[in-house]
């Protein structure tokens, strides 16, 4: 397909491209405009923002490339190497090799008779835009990788090919955009051999610009565009292009001082089979193929961050609307309504429903993705000083590692034993610290990026239960408490009397320590006698007294501490502006669900569905029930019963800390295993108990105590999870998923079928992908659907509250069972977010599931329906502490 575009068009690529030009003509449509109340200067400043933002997604890889070959140009002319960074040095060394021999490659295969399994694929795509691909995507997998310098292969393999496979689309639409260009310039004999097809489609495509309707030229395209290459393609093509990165990328120590040594030139990266133990519990082991990188080049891979290219990044303008699954979101880059992860009977269940209704539940994403952001930038100026000065600080990493202990020399086996086990202990102490190093560095890095634009925003999409995320993975508000305190909202907006309260209690909240479980005048009575602590922490953060770092979330207290500030300090304080994002959470929110589906008052009362004077805390609650059973334990004879040597040895460590993971997590279904790994982080975490066998031996112990207390506390949630359970284990018996329908719309299908193994030839080695079997994984289908079917609720209730918020005209973002909006708009979401909640479960939801699992499964016996309350849910409405 061919396009034609205005004489108006600009003909310098570099400074404007011929396809960038049209798109701005096309902007927006006048409806549209209406629309949006768009005045002539808000027209042309989003026209120039939507210029930027199809630059971004389309030219990231070009631009790069292209800042390499200057580079490579300005050695030759200069016969100097340019001052670079480490990182980008050795980029810049790879660059030129890495290209010629993807050239060579791609000439090899073209003269070739017998070609190669990656033949078709290889020279789609320029070699030089396809190397700096296959460096960054590898450097990429090595920084985030879970294991320090090193990448299975066949995960290396599916991501780069991957990637060229999305960046060959995006070619393959510029090169027809510029050829179309040319159209113009042919004369008429040539212009008569093209097809008459292919005309009538060019004339279609001109009438549509002219008539300013990109969707449907967007649309257009895509109907044009090739099917997927499937992931043996992706691991094939990949595979080829690492091997050729091995084979010319090199690294060169710093020479010695010595003149006659010569300088050791080695390969930057490698390709090794290691043997992999299999998991805890199961014998054996497997040989996997990893990709491994020489110290040099791990030894730059914190830096590494601020020098990747992040396709994905925020966008400029709002994200285009869902209308469809692979229909919205980003302008050019893929983009999928849900994070199907290749399953394609989920593709196939969202893709088989009326689009009308799918309605509500695209119109909650869009909601989320026309938030507006922006960064926090003196929040950002302090996160930067403390971590050039090697954090270790407000949560964030050492950016030193710890020694690992040298061999000791002597050869008693007790020494060489503990020797091994302090040097595993460091080794892996290192390795995490390095992940969370780089997970910094890439955080900060698009926040520098993102700093000085006046807002951007986040497309969102599904995970197949229904829970929203934003696209963008590495800065966003679903992330830490870095980011959280670096983001707020685009657009300000006074704080009234009502806003100011609430940012005192936002600020309470977010110091923690138990103050965000008192009453709402107790949390204001700590703010109010903390007040000089907050304005030092405001006016001098790293100087002062530092307050705001004993907070259980520092950055986001910090930011709080300045907004407060800003508005007591001033002469009106109400009128003052705030961006604050203020959070409304839900009290274990997954309880309160099942509290709702089990109409049990007790249990109700336990998360606050019900009003109380002040928040009831269920954590808090467990932990009591947990020390109850401890002291009698402790008053057993230690000879006949081991229970009371652990007893009393976490006596003192139990509260609600050690407990709340596990009561959080109990209904979504965490196994013994799970709870007893939980708190056994907690007990290491505090250092009391050093010996490690000791300290898994009190940590089964608290586990099995804390499972046994939820069990009493929340009968009916528990009464309610076996159904869910037993339910799907009679579909999965028939090699059948369990599917449903939430409130909203949303077609669910669980993904758990038994993996089959496929191997396929490489240039490297045989890989064995995993490939979606036949067979269902009825553990699986069963264990994991009563979480499942959970958080596909809260989904729907947080989608609800969001539709509601946007049709009161608050600017709302959404993390799970955290609602957040301005300080000003807190009581009216607060009301919005309790009337959704008693209109979800208005509906016989429990009824309804059955009854489709009935008509889905007519010859199928299902178990009857738990016993449950006759609880009022209105009662919601009143309770203060529901969400708080």
């Amino acid at each position: 397909m061919e396009l034609d575009f205005r004489e108006s068009v600009r003909r310098v690529f570099v400074d404007d491209p011929p396809w960038l030009s049209s798109f701005e003509a096309i902007g927006v449509s006048d409806d549209s405009d209406k629309k949006l109340g768009f005045r002539e200067t808000d027209r042309r400043k989003y026209n120039a923002l939507r210029r930027r933002q199809v630059k971004m997604e389309t030219e990231a890889w070009e631009k790069r490339a292209e800042e390499y070959r200057e580079m490579v140009r300005e050695m030759c002319e200069k016969n100097l190497a340019p001052n670079l960074p480490y990182v980008k040095s050795l980029f810049l060394g790879w660059f030129e090799p890495l290209t010629e021999a993807i050239v060579e490659e791609q000439r090899l295969q073209e003269s070739k008779t017998q070609k190669a399994s990656h033949a078709p694929y290889i020279g789609l795509l320029p070699s030089d835009k396809m190397a700096i691909i296959v460096m960054h995507k590898v450097m990429g997998l090595l920084m985030v990788g879970p294991d320090e310098g090193c990448v299975p292969l066949v995960q290396a393999a599916v991501y780069v090919g991957d990637a060229i496979e999305q960046e060959v689309r995006i070619h393959k639409f510029l090169e027809r955009a510029k050829r179309s260009r040319r159209l113009k310039t042919i004369d008429n004999d040539e212009h008569q051999s093209i097809s008459e097809e292919g005309e009538i489609q060019r004339k279609q495509v001109e009438k549509l610009i002219k008539q300013k309707k990109l969707r449907k030229v967007q649309k257009m395209l895509k109907n044009g565009e090739d099917t997927s290459w499937g992931r043996d393609a992706q691991a094939k093509l990949g595979s080829c292009l690492i091997k050729l990165l091995i084979e010319s990328a090199y690294v060169q120590p710093p020479v010695s001082q010595l003149a006659d040594c010569q300088p050791e030139i080695r390969p930057a990266f490698s390709h090794r089979v290691k043997t992999i133990l299999k998991e805890p519990g199961k014998r054996g082991a497997k040989k996997c193929g990893f990709i491994e990188c020489d110290p040099l080049v791990q030894k730059g891979l914190h830096s590494t961050a601020r020098h990747m290219v992040v396709p994905y990044m925020p966008m400029l303008i709002p994200p285009r609307n869902w209308k469809g699954y692979g229909k919205g979101g980003h302008l050019f880059l893929p983009s999928y309504v849900m994070r199907t992860h290749g399953t394609r009977r989920q593709q196939d269940a969202i893709s088989s429903v009326p689009r009308k209704q799918m309605r509500k539940v695209y119109e909650a994403l869009d909601t989320l993705g026309r938030t507006k952001w922006r960064v926090n930038k003196r929040v950002l100026s302090v996160i930067e000083s403390l971590w050039v000065n090697g954090g270790n600080i407000a949560g964030l990493v050492d950016r030193e590692d710890v020694l690992v202990p040298e061999k000791p020399l002597s050869e008693d086996s007790f020494e060489i034993q503990r020797w091994r086990r302090s040097s595993s202990k460091a080794k892996k102490c290192n390795h995490e610290r390095h992940a969370q190093r780089c997970d910094v560095e890439l955080k900060l890095s698009v926040a520098r990026k993102m700093k000085d634009e006046d807002g951007f925003y986040y497309p969102h999409n599904l995970d197949f239960r229904g829970r929203a995320y934003p696209m963008h993975s590495h800065l966003n508000h679903l992330s830490s408490d870095l980011c959280r305190g670096v983001l707020e909202f685009a657009e300000g907006r006074p704080l009234g009397k009502d806003g100011l309260r609430w940012l005192k209690i936002h600020l309470a909240n977010l110091f923690g320590g138990g103050v965000e479980k008192l009453s709402y005048d107790m949390r204001l009575g700590f703010v109010e006698n903390h007040l000089d602590d907050i304005f030092d922490s405001a006016e001098g953060p790293i100087e002062g007294n530092r307050w705001w770092l004993k907070a259980e979330d520092p950055f986001q207290c910090l930011a709080a501490c300045i907004n407060l500030t800003e508005a007591l300090k001033d002469a009106s304080p109400h009128a003052v502006t705030s961006h604050l994002p203020i959070h409304q959470d839900g009290s274990c929110n997954g309880l309160q669900h099942y509290a709702a589906l089990g109409r049990n008052s007790l249990e109700a009362a336990a998360v606050n569905l019900v009003a109380g004077d002040k928040p009831a805390d269920v954590y808090s609650e467990i932990a009591v029930r947990v020390l109850n059973i401890l002291k009698k334990d402790i008053m057993k004879d230690p000879a006949s019963n081991p229970s009371a040597f652990l007893a009393k040895i976490l006596i003192g460590q139990v509260d609600r800390k050690l407990v709340k993971q596990t009561v959080m997590t109990s209904v979504y279904g965490v196994t013994y295993v799970g709870a007893r790994e939980q708190i056994k982080r907690r007990l290491k975490e505090r250092g009391v108990i050093s010996d490690d066998q000791l300290l898994f031996r009190a940590s089964c112990y608290a586990a099995s105590l804390t499972m046994t207390a939820l069990g009493e506390m929340f009968q009916a949630a528990r009464s309610i999870m076996r159904w869910l359970g037993d339910c799907a284990k009679v579909i999965a018996s028939e090699n059948q998923p369990v599917r449903w329908v939430t409130p909203l719309g949303l077609p669910v299908v669980q993904p758990y079928y038994k993996s089959e193994r496929h191997l396929i030839r490489t240039s490297l080695q045989v890989l064995s992908l995993q490939r979606e079997g036949d067979r269902v994984d009825t553990k699986r289908q069963r264990t994991a659907f009563p979480p499942n079917f959970v958080h596909s609720l809260d989904g729907s209730h947080m989608m609800m509250t969001a539709l509601a918020c946007r049709d009161a005209g608050l600017h709302f973002a959404g993390v799970h069972d955290s609602f957040w909006t301005h300080a000003r708009d807190i009581d009216t979401m607060n009301q919005i977010l309790r009337e959704k909640f008693v209109e979800l479960y208005d509906t016989p939801i429990l009824e309804n599931l059955l009854e489709s699992f009935e008509t889905s499964f007519p010859m199928l016996k299902f178990p009857a329906l738990p016993h449950r309350g006759d609880l009022d849910l209105r009662v919601v409405l009143g309770s203060p502490y529901f969400f708080n």
